[in-house]
């Protein structure tokens, strides 16, 4: 008989890892419930294996290349494309290191960066495989179809901006650059982590929650209980540090908040990123001027819609020059509303700015988001917007619980078109916990593809946000500044479950970055829309459809504050080009290089010894460096696009169908003012956004 030990060894052995089976489950969905740990580094190197014996296959191939056996990457004996398994595990990894991480995956994460580091770089700087691609490049063996030529065009241009056409030195320098990167984006991301799950503020005196409302006390008291603590635990987590910026009447207790929040990762620690941030500038620099641009911004903008420097220059300015003097007029508001309460001797700092414009808020408005968060319960807000892409597109969403997921917050749905097909599976992931960043983000654990046999395979996608928690008493209730975050994610989840393109390389969200945000802002909109506001806004106690009168309060301060807003949008476009159009080596101090960089965009004076840079992960560890102006371009953009909902109705389906056909289908298959001009019949102008702001009367 054997014992318990030899039974479980047993098990174990026969266990095979859950990346090289078949699924199993719903749409071949991830099956979270069955992989473990260890399963991720055995797959990633039998995903790097397979991945190189495709390539093998590919250079020795006797065949003249041709776009179906080196571009498409199509296998024609056995009816199937390339990488599959990398890419797999790829996917769920990435997306579970930013939603549901620990310290071992951190580890494994800094273990294996330097391992598909390398791997990438031995593809794209392999010399025979780039051949064969530079042969159909040079002479395609038929004439191609525009989804075709962008891809030829993508395979090719990405292989030089990786370094094909460099020389063995160069390429020995290209890999050195790209490894030492990769590893810092990681630690930064790490590092940025650690520091905002360490800070808490524990308060045990009642009278110090003076000002915070009823929503911010009990989701405070929750956290102080999850922690085993008496009182009550603000955390730097948004739906925490926001409204205690906002409400707080504690000016000292809002001076450390403000202060934790925006000194993290400058501390004498490990978690310091200042070293890190200096050395990703210069490390991006390098690789530019290896590659023979003069800055890292012209290397990235040559494939952007702004195209050079000067554009994106041009537009933030236009900007400056539009917004400030709104700003400025809006920023004194504020402070004669700080003095007229507080005295004329009062000197405002960053850490009243919140406190004091809610009060004008109110004043001038008299709403606030806590007046609207009863009839915003999340559940309700759910069916607003699944009820609002149903309007538009026809598609509707069913909870698959038998979908699994990796934690008991998230939810699944199968997603289906207006024809009653399957379109896609959703996953939303909705509220803040210890392994999962700060922020709010869509990602897919499947992208789309139409497969050699002609196999259309529809996308899972997923959003994750951070989202004010349900209470004992109470369910989640969402700010309308969160129903808004819900909207813009979800914009950026009908662009992946839309996708229908043959090459996932081109899908979905695969496009230029100043156009990715376009269906995700467009979304925003919706937000301020009476006829949208009533489809979903019910009091979650009594029942009771949102006031008309509060809709119309909402309608018109819809443009409180939102110079200064752009500004601020606009200051971190600065910082950003500042960094990467450097083409000396970058020695300067971070903390002051950043107060000088976007000066011009600042109407508050600034604290000297806060830093930015350290926790902006959009440009450190994101896909922004030399890109964060992207938002205000797309912003340009979804003004523009949503300007045709208004003149045709904002719930037309003809109009909504033309978006879906030109933008959200296509993915990166075309150039995107191609697309854009496709639907809106015109390049985009400035016009819609400023008359939108009410900087410039239609």
């Amino acid at each position: 008989m054997q014992d318990n030990n030899s039974t479980k060894n047993n098990e174990t052995q026969k266990r095979e890892n859950p990346f090289f089976l078949p699924y199993g489950t719903p749409h071949y969905t991830v099956p979270f419930h069955r992989i473990q740990l260890g399963d991720y580094e055995e797959a990633f190197m039998e995903g790097i294996r397979r991945d190189d014996e495709a390539t093998d296959k590919i250079i020795n191939d006797p065949a003249e290349p041709t776009f179906e056996n080196t571009i498409a990457r199509v296998d024609t004996e056995k009816g199937e494309h390339y990488y599959d398994l990398l890419s797999r595990v790829s996917n769920v990894f990435s997306c579970m290191m930013s939603a549901e991480t620990c310290d071992e995956m951190e580890e494994l994460a800094q273990k294996l960066s330097p391992i598909l580091t390398k791997h990438a770089n031995d593809i794209t700087l392999n010399k025979k495989l780039f051949e064969r691609i530079k042969f159909v490049h040079d002479h395609p063996n038929r004439e191609l179809n525009a989804e075709e030529q962008m891809l030829l065009d993508t395979s090719y241009d990405g292989f030089v901006r990786s370094g094909a056409l460099l020389d063995e030195e160069g390429k020995e320098k290209l890999r050195k650059l790209t490894e030492e990167a990769s590893m810092l984006t990681l630690q930064f991301s790490q590092n940025l982590l650690k520091e905002n799950k360490a800070y808490t503020l524990h308060i045990t005196d009642k009278d110090q929650l003076d000002g915070l409302p009823e929503t911010a006390i009990a989701a405070a008291a929750h956290n102080a209980k999850e922690k085993n603590e008496e009182g009550w635990i603000f955390t730097l987590d948004f739906p925490s540090y926001s409204p205690f910026m906002t409400y707080s009447a504690q000016r000292e207790l809002r001076k450390q908040m403000y202060m934790a929040r925006n000194t993290v990762c400058i501390h004498d620690n490990e978690q310091n990123n200042l070293k890190i941030c200096q050395r990703l500038v210069n490390l991006r620099r390098e690789l530019a001027q290896l590659l023979g641009f003069e800055t890292y911004a012209d290397y990235v903008l040559r494939h952007r819609m702004a195209s050079t420097t000067e554009n994106v220059y041009k537009l933030l300015n236009d900007l400056i020059d539009a917004y400030k003097p709104t700003a400025i007029h809006e920023t004194a508001e504020v402070e004669a509303l700080a003095k007229k309460l507080e005295g004329d001797d009062f000197e405002m700092q960053p850490w009243d700015f919140g406190f004091y414009s809610h009060k004008l808020q109110m004043e001038k408005y008299n709403l606030d988001a806590e007046m609207l968060r009863p009839y915003f319960q999340l559940d309700k807000v759910i069916d607003g917007v699944f009820g609002l892409a149903s309007k538009l597109y026809g598609i509707t969403f069913q909870e698959n619980k038998d979908i699994p997921v990796y934690h008991p917050d998230v939810k699944a749905y199968e997603v289906f078109d207006k024809d009653g097909s399957y379109l896609a599976v959703f996953y939303a992931d909705f509220f803040p916990r210890k392994g999962k960043q700060g922020g709010a983000w869509m990602t897919e654990f499947q992208g789309q593809w139409i497969d050699y046999k002609g196999t259309n395979v529809r996308p899972h996608v997923s959003v994750v946000m951070n989202f004010t928690k349900p209470t004992a008493e109470k369910p989640a209730l969402l700010t309308l500044g969160e129903v808004e975050t819900f909207l813009h994610e979800f914009g950026h989840s009908l662009h992946g479950m839309f996708a229908n393109t043959r090459f996932e390389s081109l899908s979905g969200t695969n496009v230029w970055w100043d156009f990715v945000e376009l269906p995700s802002q467009f979304m925003e909109n919706y937000a301020v829309e009476k006829d949208f506001l009533r489809t979903f806004a019910f009091h979650y106690e009594t029942g009771e459809p949102l006031p008309d009168e509060l809709i119309e309060r909402i309608v018109k301060s819809r443009n409180f504050m939102t110079a200064y807003a752009c500004l601020r949008q606009v200051s971190f476009g600065l910082l950003d080009m500042a960094y990467y159009t450097k083409k000396d080596a970058f020695t300067e101090d971070i903390i002051p290089f950043e107060k000088e960089a976007w000066k011009k965009a600042m109407i508050l004076p600034q604290l000297p010894d806060t830093c930015m840079t350290v926790q902006f992960s959009h440009i450190m560890a994101g896909g922004y460096a030399a890109g964060y102006y992207s938002y205000k371009w797309a912003e340009v953009l979804d003004a523009d696009a949503f300007s045709v909902f208004k003149k045709n109705g904002i719930f037309d389906q003809a109009t909504a169908q033309s978006f879906r056909d030109n933008i959200l289908s296509k993915g990166g298959t075309e150039h995107p003012m191609t697309l854009y001009k496709r639907f809106r019949g015109q390049e985009p102008t400035i016009d819609a956004l400023l008359e939108r702001n009410e900087i410039k009367k239609s």
